[in-house]
């Protein structure tokens, strides 16, 4: 979203960390000879200086963009200060949406503690890391900001002398003198290797070390809120977090994603997982220096040691000889050498599992609980984890692709009619039931047979999964997921590609596919078709087989299909208000429609950065699903530079893990146990998102709208720019229908309109107080209480705050044509002033006032950011005009260009 609307923190803590912040990048910009940079430079005890004409436009966006990053590491960090200083006057439960605060709201419902229990048994949550929006900065810069938040955790422990301090400060020093002389963007797109490095970076070394502290601070809550440990005494009885990853996966509309590249991500997520159990392994040899001859080893134990050495032949020698009289390590030593680099190999993680589970029972019966707990246990938590696999690689491709593919196999197989992109539904699924009714692909051609770009890229894709499966099992791979998914053919489709390769699994009531087949519906006339769809789906022979192979490989209760539902192109489709509704009605009626066939639906959120593409507060955003929608069971994307503003350091991810765990549990637990009927403003909700998108839509489709979105924001500088592997379209087609999400929001966010979070909320209030003022009145009482209309409105007050005036009648001076100008503004602004006087009228006094949090958060970034509009703009208008006469002045400016983008990015806090 833009800007962190959750940070409360202390602001004397705050203010003296960013003081002494900026005061070393001061330090170090005079010592590089910059001093009229250094006095430029907002939040000092003195004001900033007028920023000179003469300055270099690319040196002063470069101390900026620094400044701007170390202003939100300071947040973050005073955030962590403000909760622990919170927990340690009042206890766990005292924060909001965290699990002490979950937990006493469930003992205050009179919900059992067993049940509870019980239900974190059944607890899943899956965060899935994507490349786009793309995170802007390179991957060494990330390292850098990784390096000094725990430099500034180290200087504010207490104790240090002065020439500690001073030392320390001078590693600070050092390193924001590094910053200043490293580039902070891509000057060339990032390949796909390095958006997989930065994944892997979070995958393998920062989300282990979270797991031990989210399953602490549920234990510790468990505790303050009375209830029985017992319960929670095994580590099969706390909630599982899980992650996958697009990176390497997702070709829609991305060219550079190759069968190789996918082939490659999933040996090096297997590389990264076995590295990880390895490196776990050895600290735990590390750990285990218990020696026979102090307590006498459990036969079992010593019988396995044995059983297991001698297999292993001179591998187990080796394991028994370099720990004598120490038969705990020397099991340990043995399970290093199973690994699936050497020795005899374990099949899969429950076997090593099963090792664990003996080491920790002989532990036990020692009496050695405490080593048991804090050594082995959390060791097993990470395998349950990150199993052998790592993460889940998805598959994504659009429904249109997958069309041409098909229609080139038919070609190949001799159909006369072929161009199946033109036929109608009706005709497409009569092929696609008779051909699923069979089982003779459509031709025997192997990788490279040139059937026609489609259908090579789809099967070669295909051969990689099914040569994955094969190997390693089902644990590694994600869905196949299907994007502008608008029928059920577009889903049983894929059936038959698996077909063609051989990745059918037989079963006795015949072929099922293995691989999770997953609807993505983005737009809104796609939500609202998409309880029929999915219906048609559930009810075909080939998903029920698929869905009960896919229950017996993942050990589920009951079956379950995953449909993925995208936030960003129904926002851009028709605005904020009514893209959370039809989000919200989609889900209520998938819902229902799964749990009249006995399937589980697991809706995965395909979130952005901002508010637009479906971000908003964590814990709100949980509270809003539909009853029934969550069941315990959550997965959602995670993009671009929200992975480092959320997961850069241990203390803030934790945080985030927390907030997922426990609001997933709250919801479920509650709607178990008093399941909510429908809320009595429903109706209203459905007024106001019909009217809400009429009047969004009346502006994106006017005359010359297009035009004056095109010059009024940089998305021509988007377009070209450097912040990412994928392209900014997905067929290259100049149109506000092919631009992808991303780079409309972004572009808006850039020139501080941000339209899509909430043009069309105010027409809509306006609307209802006229037609029906006791309905507003009914707004008015249940705004915070319903916590669906909370979310929805609070996200489009912080949009609405985040909106500069002054600064959008700067971008639309770049609009050429004045009439044009002047009546765009003239609509936009109004709506604007609508809005914002409709949502003070509904939270009972002005904005500022009620939401203090988000108006300082911005107000302490609008000087900087004022600073780098200007830039930007001067810049925009030398590049355009030299992408008129001198192509080569042109690419000289955008570099620059593209550092103001960064730079205005990293201070809203999003990319959108």
């Amino acid at each position: 979203m833009s800007l962190n609307s959750q940070l409360t923190i202390d602001p004397a803590a705050f203010a003296e960390e960013l003081r002494y912040v900026m005061a070393g990048l001061r330090e170090v910009l005079h010592e590089a000879g910059e001093p009229a940079l250094a006095q430029a430079l907002p939040w000092a005890d003195e004001a900033a200086a007028a920023v000179p004409e003469d300055l270099p436009a690319e040196r002063l966006v470069q101390a900026l963009s620094i400044a701007f990053q170390l202003l939100g590491m300071v947040e973050q960090r005073a955030a962590a200060r403000f909760r622990r200083g919170v927990e340690c006057e009042r206890g766990l439960a005292a924060l909001p949406a965290l699990w002490g605060d979950t937990l006493a709201q469930l003992r205050d419902r009179g919900v059992p503690a067993p049940a509870i229990a019980a239900a974190l048994r059944e607890l899943r949550v899956e965060i899935v890391l994507t490349a786009h929006p793309t995170e802007a900065k390179r991957a060494t810069v990330l390292e850098h900001h990784r390096t000094l938040d725990r430099l500034l955790e180290q200087r504010a422990r207490p104790g240090w002398t002065p020439p500690e301090q001073a030392a320390i400060r001078e590693q600070i020093l050092a390193l924001l003198m590094t910053l200043w002389r490293t580039g902070e963007i891509f000057l060339e797109k990032p390949d796909l290797a390095s958006e997989r490095r930065n994944v892997l970076h979070y995958l393998r070394s920062v989300f282990p070390a979270v797991q031990p502290q989210t399953d602490l601070r549920l234990r510790q809550a468990w505790h303050d809120a009375g209830l029985a440990p017992a319960l929670l005494g095994d580590v099969g009885a706390l909630p599982r977090f899980v992650y996958g990853t697009w990176v390497g996966g997702d070709r829609d509309g991305h060219p550079l994603v190759t069968a190789e590249v996918t082939r490659t991500s999933f040996a090096e997520l297997r590389a990264q997982a076995l590295d990880l159990l390895r490196e776990q392994l050895q600290a735990l040899v590390r750990r285990l220096s218990l020696s026979d001859r102090l307590q006498a080893p459990p036969a079992a134990l010593l019988a396995r040691v044995e059983a297991t050495a001698a297999a292993l032949g001179e591998a187990g020698a080796a394991a028994l000889k370099r720990n004598p009289n120490e038969p705990w390590r020397q099991w340990v030593n043995l399970m290093l050498a199973r690994l699936p680099a050497g020795g005899a190999g374990y099949a899969g993680p429950a076997e090593l599992d099963a090792d664990l589970a003996l080491l920790e029972d002989s532990l036990h019966a020692l009496g050695a609980r405490r080593i048991a707990e804090q050594a082995v246990a959390p060791l097993r938590r990470v395998l349950a984890t990150f199993g052998f696999h790592l993460a889940t690689l998805d598959v994504r491709q659009n429904s249109r692709f997958h069309d041409l593919a098909l229609g080139q196999l038919l070609a190949a197989a001799g159909f006369a009619e072929h161009r199946v992109v033109d036929w109608d539904e009706t005709r497409r699924r009569a092929l696609l039931d008779a051909e699923l009714a069979s089982p003779r692909p459509f031709t025997r051609a192997r990788s490279g047979a040139g059937l026609g770009a489609e259908a090579d890229a789809v099967l070669d894709c295909y051969r990689v999964l099914d040569e994955e499966f094969r190997a390693h099992g089902p644990a590694g791979i994600g869905a196949l997921i299907v994007s502008m998914t608008r029928s059920t053919a577009d889903l049983l489709v894929l059936h038959l590609f698996a077909r063609e390769v051989g990745l059918l699994v037989d079963t006795p009531e015949g072929p099922a596919c293995p691989i999770p087949v997953v609807p993505l519906f983005e737009t809104i006339e796609d939500l609202q078709r998409s309880p029929a769809i999915l219906g048609e789906l559930l009810d075909h022979p080939v998903t029920r087989r698929s869905l009960a192979l896919q229950q017996r490989q993942a050990g589920e209760p009951q079956p379950v299909q995953q449909v993925m539902v995208g936030y960003s192109d129904s926002n851009k489709d028709g605005g904020l208000l009514a893209s959370f509704w039809a989000l919200y009605r989609a889900q209520a009626a998938m819902s229902e429609v799964g749990r009249q066939r006995g399937v589980r639906i697991r809706f995965f959120h395909g979130r952005g950065g901002t508010i637009s593409r479906g971000a908003g507060p964590t814990h709100r955003f949980l509270k809003a699903m539909p009853a029934g929608a969550l069941g315990g069971d959550l997965r959602l994307t995670e993009q671009g530079e929200v992975i480092a503003q959320k997961y850069a350091d241990g203390v803030t991810a934790a945080y985030h893990h927390e907030l997922l765990l426990a609001g997933t549990a709250r919801s479920l637990l509650l709607d178990r146990h008093a399941p909510p009927g429908a809320h009595p403003l429903e109706a209203t909700m459905d007024r106001l998102a019909a009217w809400s998108r009429d009047s969004y839509r009346a502006l994106v489709g006017a005359e010359g709208f297009l035009a004056f979105f095109r010059q009024a924001t940089p998305v021509d500088a988007l377009e070209e720019s450097r912040i990412g592997s994928r392209p900014s379209r997905r067929s290259g087609q100049a149109t506000l229908a092919d631009l992808r999400a991303i780079p409309w929001v972004f572009s808006w966010n850039q020139s501080r309109f941000l339209l899509p979070g909430w043009y069309g909320v105010g027409s809509a209030l306006e609307r209802l107080l006229a037609e029906d003022p006791a309905a507003f009145a009914a707004l008015e009482r249940e705004l915070v209480a319903w916590a669906p209309l909370h979310y929805v409105l609070s996200n489009a007050a912080t949009s609405l705050a985040t909106t500069d005036r002054e600064v959008m009648g700067w971008y639309a001076a770049l609009v050429d044509d004045a009439a044009l100008r002047e009546t765009m503004m003239r609509t936009i602004v109004g709506e604007h002033e609508r809005t914002g006087r409709l949502l003070e009228r509904l939270y009972g006094a002005p904005l500022a006032e009620r939401r203090p949090n988000i108006h300082a958060m911005v107000q302490v970034r609008a000087e900087g950011l004022r600073v780098l509009h200007r830039q930007q703009l001067a810049l925009l208008r030398r590049w355009r005009a030299a992408r008129e006469r001198d192509p080569a002045e042109a690419a000289t400016l955008a570099p620059q260009l593209l550092l103001t983008v960064n730079a205005i990015a990293g201070g809203l806090g999003s990319t959108g």
